[in-house]
């Protein structure tokens, strides 16, 4: 049998899991819950390991995300094909296609494991099983979604009605005979009642040449674009960048409507291996570890008289008497209260405080940089304290403010700083001050992260306020927002 493999799809934002999920550091990468011992996309990497006999992984992800993608897979021990770059958002149909591509270049027969960054599976060596035996469907030139067997008559998931059983399959896979959209309540249930109909996972074990094939016969202009923008990929600090006219010129079209909805070569597997698509905090609280009153907390609280409540604090404590079925998350910057039956619409949210030009969406106070992280402690009319956490080997760019000085103080670690012609090291206990235009980089040369309390002052001290020159991670203008 040909080689499967993973590709992971880490590429989305996770809106409605807002404020701990923002764009810049999206839920693929958080740990939710106390003991959590990786993040999902941590999860997903070690879901198929080659000590079972697949192949290395492909990922795709967006620019902004590259270097959290890195370190998860670095942390997960893992040594991908690939680290695919899409420059532009695209859907799942043209960045399939890429990892397809890239699969049949190494083996014709390429079966793919496509499964998306961001869902728990609560039965991985269940889950292992349901995808070899729907490689070797896959081997016979099919396409096979995997059904998740539904546990009530859920309205925000897509169905699917099974058809006839497949020959050769032992009665394991079936034809799709039908997908339907996200039901009205009355309609789950009579789906529920029905037996024949699925969850639609978005998980994927697909023939790559057939895909590729449905694709040129169905979305010829996806494969097109899909095809230019992998011959010209360039490598870059070990991730493969997608080139970006290429790529850009493909529909944006999601594998279903692409492909699964229209093709012949269409297969379903039910599995039932606890899935979950974590696509809302009510989707949270129901795989959390709740007490005796249906209460996941996560930080510091005191519940009276509460029940079905999930909460999550950051760093204030918080109080709660006499409410049921909420979900309260506290960050450093935003606070989100709502009635868990409305965690769907916490996305319009986030539309609105994109809309009205606020960061909030974007970022947490705690930024991440390939280097490391920053956070804001305090902000003043014409002064900011961060604290900056810089990895062992990490490195600043080589930069200069027009409008701010800093006054560097460690607290951790050793830094290696660079102040125009001039270089010296600060130690735990000492500081160093850089005036307003002079060059200057800050670096850790030890084994242990430095960490450094950094006061700026000045008329303006915005993150834009950044002219920058040497920068090891290649990164562009606008990454420093």
């Amino acid at each position: 049998m040909s080689a499967i493999y993973p590709v992971i799809l880490s590429g989305g934002s996770g809106t409605r899991l807002w404020p701990l999920s923002r764009a810049m550091y999206p839920k693929q990468f958080i740990h939710f819950f106390s003991g959590q011992s990786s993040s999902f996309l941590g999860a997903a990497l070690r879901r198929l390991p080659d000590t079972a006999g697949f192949a290395a992984p492909i990922l795709l992800c967006n620019n902004d995300h590259r270097f959290l993608v890195r370190e998860e897979v670095e942390r997960a021990g893992i040594n991908p094909k690939a680290i695919v770059l899409e420059p532009i958002a695209r859907n799942t149909a043209p960045a399939i296609a890429v990892a397809a591509l890239a699969a049949v270049a190494e083996d014709a027969g390429a079966v793919l494991a496509v499964m998306p960054s961001d869902h728990v599976i609560q039965d991985e060596a269940k889950f292992l099983e349901a995808v070899t035996r729907a490689a070797k469907v896959a081997a016979t030139g099919r396409l096979v979604l995997f059904g998740i067997v539904p546990g009530e008559p859920h309205t925000g998931y897509g169905y699917i009605r099974r058809g006839a059983p497949l020959d050769g399959t032992n009665g394991a896979a079936f034809s799709v005979d039908a997908f339907t959209e996200k039901p009205d309540q009355e309609t789950a249930r009579r789906y529920l009642a029905d037996g024949g109909y699925f969850w639609n996972s978005g998980i994927f074990v697909l023939h790559a040449k057939t895909y590729l094939d449905e694709l040129d016969r169905l979305e010829p202009k996806v494969l097109e674009a899909a095809k230019k923008a992998w011959a010209k990929a360039e490598e870059d600090l070990g991730f493969l960048r997608l080139e970006r006219t290429a790529f850009a010129a493909s529909p944006s079209i999601s594998i279903d409507y692409a492909v699964m909805e229209k093709t012949k070569a269409a297969a379903m597997l039910p599995i039932d291996v606890g899935w979950n698509d974590v696509g809302s905090w009510s989707s949270l609280w129901e795989i959390a570890p709740r007490d005796v009153n249906d209460n996941y907390v996560h930080g510091d609280a005191v519940l009276d008289d509460t029940s079905g409540t999930y909460v999550h604090s950051e760093r204030s404590l918080v109080a709660t008497i006499g409410v049921k079925d909420l979900v309260i998350v506290d960050t450093p910057d935003a606070l989100l209260v709502a009635d868990k039956s409305r965690c769907q619409d916490v996305s319009r949210i986030v539309a609105r405080l994109r809309k009205s030009n606020r960061r909030e969406h974007e970022q947490h106070l705690r930024n991440y940089r390939p280097w490391g992280f920053f956070e804001t402690l305090n902000i003043g009319p014409r002064f900011q304290v961060k604290l900056l956490h810089v990895k062992p080997g990490g490195k600043l760019s080589m930069q200069m403010h027009h409008h701010r000085s800093e006054h560097w103080i460690v607290v951790q670690g050793t830094a290696k700083v660079v102040i125009g012609d001039r270089e010296e090291l600060v130690r735990e206990n000492e500081s160093v001050y850089i005036v307003a235009t002079q060059w200057h980089r800050l670096e850790n040369p030890g084994k242990v992260p430095l960490e450094l309390i950094e006061v700026q002052i000045g008329t303006y001290l915005g993150e834009d306020d950044i002219v920058r020159t040497d920068d090891i991670y290649k990164r562009t203008a606008d990454e420093t927002r």
